[in-house]
């Protein structure tokens, strides 16, 4: 058994609080109206989905999930009337301007899902950024699995907001 003198508990303790408050601060992005799409039995992979403004200029560059062995930012276009997806390696996020993570566009793709997505159910998703000045931050956020209503926006979806 390892015992730690509680100064050295409380030091340790302080510099965890002083990352974290550090990470908040450093967060810079709004995100609101995020979902994830329910998936069907034997289904593997599922979409999320958001909007996402950041205060300067930032990039997310990458997404993961406990629930999928695989998340990544993608990417689909028409090219010579066939639609292409394809992940790339960061998006941009203009300052003050709202990116919109949507069905036929950019989106986050979930594959290799370890379980179903069920409706109704809470996904947890890791968003990793980099501001303009190079700081890494990331934001938490559990997304709601909901089928989009005719406008393309989740049913009953409270937006999430970080800052």
């Amino acid at each position: 058994m390892i015992y730690v003198s509680s100064h050295k508990l409380i030091a340790r303790l302080v510099l965890v609080w002083f990352a974290l408050f550090i990470g908040v601060a450093n967060a810079n992005v709004t995100i609101s109206d995020s979902w994830v799409r329910p998936t069907v039995a034997g289904q593997k992979a599922t979409g999320a989905f958001m909007k996402i403004t950041a205060k300067e200029n930032s990039k997310l560059l990458s997404v993961s999930s406990p629930v999928a062995g695989v998340a990544e930012v993608h990417e689909m276009k028409m090219e010579k009337d066939v639609m292409k997806m394809a992940a790339i390696p960061s998006l941009d996020l203009p300052a003050g301007k709202a990116v919109e993570l949507k069905p036929g566009s950019y989106h986050i793709m979930l594959m290799d899902l370890k379980s179903p997505v069920e409706k109704g159910t809470k996904l947890p998703l890791t968003l990793k950024f980099q501001d303009a000045k190079g700081g890494k931050f990331q934001v938490d956020l559990l997304l709601d699995a909901t089928l989009p209503m005719a406008s393309g926006q989740p049913s009953g979806a409270a937006p999430h907001r970080h800052h």
